[in-house]
């Protein structure tokens, strides 16, 4: 299976969070299973880290780099993704979340996120509770 970690889950999986119940941390290990991260969840990181907001305590720079070495795949933003974003109905306004839903759709790969306002863009979204 090919997965898309939203920014949220990618940061959980890294610090091995708790707040991941265990059979998504068991998917995330399985080696048949392809781990993505995208660009644009970097591009996030480092915006909200450099307006101090608590919840990304830690720079952008070293999160892409623990996610390569965890085995993490990046996923760059294409130029069909971004116009898919174009399509989307209105169901939740971030950018970076919408974006994220359109390179799923655009993978395709499962999206996990811990935000349930995403479920009605696709049955590729799965929300991790």
């Amino acid at each position: 299976m090919r997965l898309l970690l939203d920014t949220h889950v990618l940061i959980w999986a890294l610090a091995q969070s708790a707040r991941l119940p265990s059979t998504v941390r068991a998917t995330f290990a399985d080696p048949d299973n392809d781990i993505f991260f995208s660009a644009a969840s970097i591009w996030e990181i480092a915006i909200k880290a450099r307006l101090g907001r608590a919840d990304f305590p830690i720079g952008s720079t070293e999160i892409a780099r623990v996610a390569r070495l965890t085995g993490f795949m990046e996923l760059p933003v294409l130029a069909s993704a971004a116009a898919l974003v174009e399509t989307l109905p209105l169901y939740h306004r971030d950018p970076f979340d919408r974006l994220l839903v359109a390179q799923a759709m655009n993978g395709p790969l499962q999206l996990y996120t811990a935000d349930t306002a995403l479920e009605p863009y696709s049955d590729l979204v799965t929300v991790v509770d």
